[in-house]
Order: C-alpha cells, then structure tokens, then sequence
C-alpha cells in the first residue's frame, strides 16, 4: 500500500491508512477501504483528531507527538541524515515501534521479524552512559520512537529476566528513565509517586530502581504494551490529550502542551473528549476526578497534555490511560508551580482544594456531589497507603503527599500542608 511518497500506517497487521505529504510540512492521513469497511464513520480509530472518514485529514500534530522532543530528536535526526523538522521522513526511519499500536513504514509488518539483542556483562550499564549518543537506545538497526524530553531507553525483557535491545521494530515492553543530575532524587520519588497511584488504582505501571553506570535509573512496564502467557508482546493504541485535540506541543518554545501557554489543552477538553467517545462517560469522568486530585495530592505541576494520554481499547471508543510520568515537582523549589492545568479556575497548584476540584468538574456537567465523593474516596486511599506503608516512613513523597491530603480533607488549600 505504502508507494515512495507515502507511509503506511498498521494497526495488528490491519492496513489502516496512508500517510502523504503533498508539501513539507504538511502531512495528511487517508484511511484505507479495509479500514472505511469496517467501522462506523467519524470512530475515533487512530485518533480522536483523526475521526474515520473518506476525506484525508491533517496528521501533522498527531505525527509529531510520535517522536521525541529536544537534543533526542536532534541527535536521532543526524544519526537517519535527516533534519530534526522532517517529521514524515524521522517516521519513515523510526516508525515501527511507536508509543501506542501502530506501526509505520513502507513494509508491511507481517513481512519482517524485529528480534532483540541480550544486554550482556555491562551492556546495560553502558547504552545507559550512552544515551547523549544514541537517544532511546537507537541504533542504526533500529525502527523506534518515543515522545518526551527526558533520557530514556527502550528495553524487552527477557524470558530469564534480563533486559534486551529491540531490533528491527521489535515492540519494546519497558521503559528505562536516566536520573537527571539537576534533580537528585527524582527517580526515586517518581517510582513512589506510580506506586501510591497502583494503591488507589490509577495506574498499572509496575517499577523498578536500579543504579547502572553511576545514575539512578527508573524501569517502568508499558501500559500500551501485553505480555501473554507465551511471551508474545501484544501493543495496545493510545494517544496523548496534545495529539487528540491535534496540538503541536513543540509551540511556543515547548509551552503549548501546558494550558497557561494558553494554547496548551484543559481538563475540560479531556472531559469532552472522554463524554464523545468512552464507553461509560460517566465512569470516565469519576476517574478524571481521581486523578486530578491525585496530581494535586502529590504537587504535581508538570501533568500537561502530554502527560495525559488516552487508551483506544477498540477502534470505536476511548478511556483514560493509568498514570505515567507522575514526578512530585512541588519537592523542587526551581520548578513550576503553577499547574499545568488550571483546575477549577485556580492557576497555582497549591491554591487548590477539593471545592476547586469539585468546580472543575462542574465545567464538565459531571455532579458536584458525584465529583466529591469521588475526589474525597482518593484523598482517603491515599492516605490509608501511604499509613500504610506504601511508600517508605521517612520518604519525602510520602510526607509531602500525606500532609497535602490531609489539608484537602479538612477543607484547606493544598498548600496548606
């Protein structure tokens, strides 16, 4: 399907649509006949911004949050021979192991087997030193992509428990994060952040520290990624809120994917996103609820639009994704803190109290009452873990969490903790 001026775009070995430039940079999607056949017209089937229809539509933003961002896509650019600005073309090359359950190139995918290198010795060790020079692990036998700022490797595991190098498009299972020295102590709040949100059921990701050539290194499972019984890696569609409401998050200097960058994304836009297309709406926006109390508990300023994704389970409906990426930004003095988005009217993050969430809601038309006790019975289970023992008694985390919800459940400011 794929011709010299076009990419092909599967999902599970379904051809689904072509991706054409008619003119740089512009990039559009059509869908295929396959794909027109088999679900209703305006299915939100690649993505929220690209409803199934017979006519092409814009793909430029959605192509765009597939790659990653800053000196990673700079240096993965030089390393294809392409420039940093040539999306089609970096998708071309790194297209076929993306976030989410497509895959992109001019082959396809049932007539190549991607395979997986063994770390062996220090191996490890050494393509975590070596990420300035090879983002993600790429090579020149790799076809991946992952979109973000922050030092990552894609990694497999293994059957015996070790870690390996996806080759040829070979689905990754994990994601190593490389602490970032200007903030010690990051990785290790971050892995107690995702496990008090798997204590309130917020997220499936499960973690692991580890120190590998002198950095503290985060490995977290992949939502968008199954492991059956067999060992065979099955990939699961997902977007990020900037790719669904069809923002390029690179704006304004990087600031569009925060909301205060005014064209950035809101929660009320997620709502509108999850009443359109979810399978229960209602459930949806309890659980949107959960997590903004969730990212105030834990002083979260950093949860911007692409740090909010959304599951396609089927080609017809979506759902929110489990949490990722949660970092306690309120425990560093040099970060933001205003929220990433505003909630409930309030701009700074430790400003807002349950009423500000239960407000927030009501811009959605969810009930206020609903929204409260939904908000409440996380603050609640938050506690009750971190009590608990969730996370270690003299964790930082876990004191600044704690003493944040307890103010929300007395009524006060966040902040007032």
């Amino acid at each position: 399907m794929a011709t010299a001026n076009s990419l092909g775009v599967w999902l599970d070995e379904t051809p689904l649509a072509e991706l054409e430039q008619p003119r740089w940079p512009r990039i559009r999607l059509r869908y295929t006949k396959e794909a027109l056949d088999s679900w209703p017209q305006n299915s939100p089937v690649i993505s929220c911004s690209l409803p199934l229809a017979r006519t092409p539509g814009d793909a430029f933003p959605f192509c765009l949050g597939l790659l990653p961002e800053g000196q990673a896509l700079a240096t993965m650019a030089a390393q294809a021979g392409l420039a940093a600005n040539d999306v089609f073309g970096l998708l071309g090359r790194y297209g076929r192991d993306v976030a989410g359950a497509l895959v992109i190139g001019t082959e396809d995918p049932e007539l190549r087997e991607g395979g997986v290198e063994p770390y062996e010795g220090n191996g490890l060790s050494e393509a975590v030193e070596d990420l300035e020079e090879h983002p993600l692990g790429a090579h020149e036998d790799s076809e991946l992509s992952l979109a973000g700022l922050q030092d990552k490797l894609l990694l497999v595991r293994l059957p015996d428990g070790g870690w390996g190098r996806p080759l040829g498009g070979r689905p990754s299972t994990h994601i190593l994060k490389r602490e970032d020295t200007r903030f010690p102590g990051l990785i290790k709040a971050e892995a107690e952040c995702l496990a008090i949100a798997r204590a309130v059921s917020l997220t499936t990701i499960e973690t692991e520290t580890v120190e590998l050539g002198g950095h503290s290194c985060l490995i977290v499972s992949r939502f968008d990624r199954v492991v059956d019984a067999d060992g065979e890696v099955h990939r699961i569609h997902q977007e990020d809120l900037c790719q669904a409401l069809a923002l390029d998050p690179s704006g304004a200097r990087g600031r569009a994917k925060y909301q205060q960058g005014r064209a950035g994304p809101s929660l009320k836009q997620a709502a509108e996103l999850l009443d359109a297309y979810s399978a229960d709406p209602l459930a949806e926006l309890d659980r949107l609820v959960a997590v903004v109390a969730y990212t105030v508990a834990i002083g979260n300023a950093d949860a911007h639009g692409k740090n909010l994704a959304l599951l396609h389970p089927d080609p017809e409906t979506i759902s929110l994704a489990p949490l990722y990426d949660t970092v306690p930004t309120a425990l560093w003095s040099q970060l933001r803190d205003e929220a990433a988005m505003a909630i409930g009217g309030q701009v700074v993050l430790a400003d807002v109290g349950i009423e500000d969430i239960v407000r927030e809601a009501i811009r959605w038309s969810h009930p206020a009452d609903r929204a409260r006790r939904v908000a409440t019975e996380t603050l609640e289970g938050m506690a009750a873990a971190i009590e608990g023992g969730v996370v270690p008694t003299d964790s930082q985390v876990g004191e600044l969490a704690a003493a944040r919800t307890r103010a929300l459940l007395v009524g006060e400011r966040a902040g007032a903790g």
